[in-house]
This record gives structure tokens, C-alpha cells and sequence, in this order.
């Protein structure tokens, strides 16, 4: 088919489905979208709360857990070993399908019947990580999130084989790192896409460098200092001179090398030299993906973002995992091997494979309609049917839903086709991951019909203001375990842990003023948001696709430019 130009349902946007997207849609035998991609990608993550959690209790066993689900939820909420457990049959909560009532309108009731998992994790491999959610395999770890195979870590977002650190996103590989953004390397702090380095502070797009301070676009140099050279000793005594023990320090350390950064050309896109006709932003080692971000392996695929463990082939409107995951389109939290899924939003584990419109399913195949099952295959609402049953009422409830679809209380139309419709979201538009990419007033969510939760405000009184924090990592006492700290920046109470302590020490850094969920808008303030924009080499003029907006003041050089600069 030709190109196609469409209106977005949602913004009112125009938006074109090209030839190439026709073509994928076909051989996945659905519909074109009547939502742009932008908006597409917003209604994903408004099923996805990965930050915001609870003190609930299990309702099955009354124990006292961490959720994230909130205590007013309408739905019974089961902690890890209860809901992982045989003590349940979640084949006991099933749903009738009415052909007179639309499917979404039945989904949405059985969602209130059925237990969900308190948090969204490989349980049985976690160790002394309670506080936690989408992960797997960690140990000693605390507050962190969309993570895989870390120990020691806290206070970290998307981070996969990664040790002794804190306050990190985009990590990989690394050990003994703090506030670094895409660095896999070794003891260090307050920097930005390293690679195999080593003891590196406040720095930029450095590889193979060990020793430096404030430097930008460095390939295999130690003992530089904002890009000049230094002897050994130089460079220590001049290091001693920045007091980085000290907050005072600190701020103007890290002013100086962003002042410093910005004078030196950025790389168009963040990503592997390696990319085969791909564009984004945090590309790695890709082939034919289009407009994805923060991808590793992902191959013939468009509009996918997240997909951090490798590998997934052939996607579409994909959000988060991978891991072997195919033929994926318009879904959310989907990996370990899962093949043909539409329109799901968390389904996962091996032999999970053709998914339509299913939340929380593990092991499963065939399945319709479908929520928190594991093991189960052709059912809809949760309900058991033979093969032949299940293919012919699937059929019937397709052409239902094209006949008679859902309509939102904005008008907004869903037939086959479409993501799960806003209203199945089991969070507020405040408690999901959306608001983070698309920050919204109160108003501004009810205007779109969508929900906000008012934020639960802790009963802490504060012991320790920020002005009265110690300047100095040297005069903090053990102590200040006990203490409960004002942010600086937000005013929310907020504490130090022992593990933390330990490594601020190690490292002779000072204390931090700001609470943990405001040191991490402030790292992902410095991660281009998910779009891209049409701009030309400041040194060649070629045209490129780039994060970084026409307003924005970095100088951004293509790929082969940037190569030649830094040679």
C-alpha cells in the first residue's frame, strides 16, 4: 500500500502510516493504528507503574507488603509467594462473554474479581530486595526498577549486571558507579556515556580512559583534566582542590563540566557505531529500527522503546523488556521469549504466544480477553474452551468489536486494532509511568477523562533540613541513619540507608539534599525525551533524524562527522 496520511483520535495530529508499516501490519493480520505513535506510546505506559509504591496487606494471607498497588484498589491484591503460590486457582475467576455487551465493558469486571501481583518480579530470584518492581535476579538491592542481574544497587532505573552502585540509569556491566547515565565501567561518578573506563569523574562520551575529570570526547587517556593532560601527581593534587567531600563542592563541579560539555560537539544519536538503518536514541547494535529508544538487539522492528534485555525482532509499538520476544504489536512489558502478542500489556515467560488484549499473564498461549493467568492456553475472560470453541467465539468477538465498539467518555473509538482502552489502566494517570514523559496538572488529566490519585502524603516529621545537613561527608556521623531529611528540592521527607552511607564514604562524597525521586527526574532530565526531530550537521550540513531539538544549544554533529572529530 501507499503511504497514508491519518488524524490522530487522541491529539487530532496528523500522522502517516507508510508502505513499510502496511506491510507489518499485514503479516501480523491487524488493522493500521488511529492513534499516532506518540500517543500510542503514552497509553502504554498509563498501564505501567513502576515507581510509585504502597504498604498494603496481601488479601489472601494479611500479611503487610510493599504494591503497587494502592489500598483502595477495587481488585484483591496478592503479595509474591501467596500469588506465585498453588494456594489459588485462578481458574476460578472467569467471565461469561456476553455477545450483547461490548468485550472491554466484561474486562473491566472481571479485572475487579481477579487477584493481582503485589509487585512485578521474578520472585523466587530475588534476594534481601524487597522494595523493588519489574525485576529479576537481584540481591542486597533497594528502590530499583526495570532491572536485571544487580547486586548492592539502590536508587537505580534500568540497570542489568551491575554492582556496588547507587543513583544510575541506563547502566550496564558496571561496578562501583554514582549518578552515571549509559556507562558500563568501572568506579565512577557524575558522568555520561562511558565506556570500559576506569576512576573517571564528571565526563562525557569517554572510552577506554581512566583517571580523568571533566572530560568530553576522549578515547583512551588517563590523568586529563577538562581535556588537558596532567602527571599523576598533578592530577591528584589538583583533584583534592575541587573538595568534591563537600556538597559546596560538588554543585560547582558539576556546573563546571557542564559548562564545559556543551562547548564540544554531541553525537546525533547515543548508540552503537554498529546500527544497521536504524534511528532513535540509545541504539544498540540494531538492524532496520526505526524511531525506537533505549534498545538493545532489536531488529526490523519501529516505534519500540525500552527493549534493554536482547534480543526482539520484528515489533511494533513495543514497550520494555525483550529477551527473545517477536512478532509484538502495541504492547507493554512483554519478554522471555513471548511470539505474537497484540495489544497485551504484561505477558510474559517462555511459550507465552498468541496474546490478544491479556493482562498479567505468564505461560500462557492462546488466550483472549484474559487476566492474572499462569499456564493456562484458549480461554477467554478467563474462561476454559476447547480449541475449536475458542477460535470460532475469538472470531465473534472481533467482528463485535468492530461493529459495536468501545467508546471512552471522550469519544474516542476502539475497535480491533487498538491498545487497551485508557479506562482498563488499574493506575492513576499520576501513579504511571506517562506522567514522567508527559508531566500533567491535575485539570489537565481530568480534561482527558483520564484519573489522578491524590499523592498519599507520608506521616514523617522531618528531623534534618537540608541547611542543616554536614557540608562535608567528613562530618557526617552514623548517626544520621536515625535522622529523617528534608529534600532540598521538594520538601519530602526522606532517609539515608547504611548501604549508602557506606559507599558515600568510600567514595568521600557528601550526603545528598534531594530525595531519591528528585535525583532521578533530575538524571532523566538529562536523557533526551523519546522523540526525534529533523536537523542538519553542524559541520556538514546532512540532514539527521535526533533527539535533540532545533532550540536545544548543543552543537550536533552525524555519525561519520563525529567520528572524524574525535579520531
Amino acid at each position: 500500500m501507499n503511504n497514508e496520511q491519518k488524524q490522530c483520535q487522541n491529539c487530532k495530529q496528523s500522522f502517516t502510516v507508510e508502505s513499510v508499516d502496511f506491510d507489518f501490519y499485514a503479516k501480523m493480520s491487524v488493522p493500521a493504528p488511529t492513534f499516532c505513535p506518540e500517543c500510542r506510546f503514552q497509553r502504554r505506559l498509563m498501564f505501567r507503574n513502576e515507581r510509585v509504591l504502597y504498604k498494603r496487606d496481601c488479601d489472601l494471607c494479611g500479611k503487610n507488603v510493599v504494591s503497587i498497588f494502592s489500598p483502595e484498589k477495587p481488585f484483591p491484591v496478592y503479595c509474591q509467594p501467596c500469588w506465585w503460590s498453588d494456594k489459588w486457582d485462578d481458574g476460578d475467576f472467569y467471565h461469561d462473554y456476553d455477545p450483547s455487551r461490548n468485550i472491554f465493558e466484561q474486562m473491566k469486571e472481571l479485572q475487579k474479581k481477579t487477584p493481582h501481583m503485589a509487585l512485578i518480579s521474578d520472585y523466587s530470584s530475588l534476594v534481601n530486595s524487597e522494595y523493588v518492581n519489574h525485576v529479576g535476579d537481584l540481591k542486597n538491592c533497594y528502590l530499583i526498577f526495570n532491572a536485571d542481574f544487580n547486586e548492592n544497587v539502590s536508587y537505580a532505573n534500568v540497570v542489568i549486571r551491575t554492582k556496588d552502585s547507587m543513583d544510575v540509569q541506563l547502566c550496564g556491566n558496571g561496578e562501583l558507579l554514582y549518578e552515571c547515565i549509559n556507562i558500563n565501567s568501572y568506579n565512577c561518578a557524575f558522568s555520561h556515556t562511558l565506556e570500559k573506563c576506569t576512576n573517571v569523574l564528571f565526563s562525557r562520551y569517554l572510552i577506554g580512559c581512566q583517571n580523568c575529570f571533566g572530560c568530553v570526547n576522549l578515547r583512551g587517556k588517563s590523568y586529563y583534566i577538562f581535556n588537558e593532560p596532567y602527571s599523576k601527581e598533578e592530577y591528584s593534587r589538583k583533584l583534592k582542590e575541587f573538595r568534591l567531600d563537600t556538597w559546596s563542592g560538588l554543585q560547582k563541579a558539576k556546573s563546571m563540566a557542564d559548562a564545559f560539555w556543551i562547548k564540544h560537539p554531541y553525537r546525533y544519536m547515543e548508540g552503537s557505531p554498529q546500527n544497521i538503518n536504524s534511528t532513535g536514541d540509545y541504539v544498540f547494535y540494531a538492524k532496520n529500527a526505526l524511531d525506537c529508544f533505549q534498545v538493545n538487539e532489536i531488529e526490523d522492528s519501529r516505534y519500540c522503546q525500552f527493549i534493554t534485555m536482547k534480543t526482539a525482532k520484528d515489533c511494533y509499538d513495543y514497550t520494555e523488556w525483550g529477551q527473545g520476544a517477536q512478532r509484538v504489536v502495541d504492547s507493554l512489558t512483554v519478554g522471555k521469549g513471548a511470539d505474537y502478542v497484540k495489544y497485551c500489556a504484561l505477558v510474559w515467560h517462555s511459550g507465552t504466544m498468541n496474546l490478544e488484549y491479556d493482562m498479567y499473564n505468564v505461560w500462557c498461549n492462546n488466550n483472549f480477553a484474559c487476566i492474572n493467568l499462569k499456564h493456562k492456553q484458549y480461554r477467554i475472560l478467563n474462561k476454559q474452551y476447547t480449541e475449536d470453541e475458542y477460535k470460532k467465539l475469538r472470531a465473534e468477538i472481533i467482528k463485535n468489536m468492530n461493529e459495536k465498539p468501545y467508546v471512552d467518555s471522550k469519544g474516542r473509538v476502539w475497535k480491533y486494532g487498538e491498545f487497551l482502552p485508557y479506562d482498563l489502566s488499574p493506575f492513576a494517570y499520576n501513579e504511571t509511568q506517562a506522567i514522567q514523559y508527559w508531566p500533567l496538572s491535575e485539570n489537565q488529566i481530568k480534561e482527558n477523562g483520564w484519573t489522578w490519585r491524590e499523592p498519599t502524603k507520608p506521616n514523617y516529621q522531618i528531623t534534618m533540613p537540608a541547611d542543616q545537613m554536614p557540608d562535608s561527608i567528613h562530618d557526617v556521623q552514623d548517626s544520621i541513619l536515625n535522622e529523617i531529611l528534608g529534600c532540598e528540592k521538594c520538601g519530602k521527607a526522606f532517609r539515608l540507608i547504611a548501604a549508602e552511607l557506606q559507599l558515600l564514604r568510600r567514595w568521600e562524597f557528601p550526603i545528598p539534599r534531594y530525595c531519591p525521586d528528585c535525583r532521578h527526574m533530575d538524571r532523566l532530565a538529562r536523557i533526551n525525551p523519546p522523540r526525534l526531530y529533523n536537523r542538519v550537521c553542524a559541520r556538514c550540513n546532512s540532514p539527521t533524524r535526533t533527539s535533540y531539538a532545533p532550540d536545544r544549544p548543543e552543537v550536533i554533529y552525524c555519525g561519520e562527522c563525529y567520528q572524524q572529530e574525535i579520531a
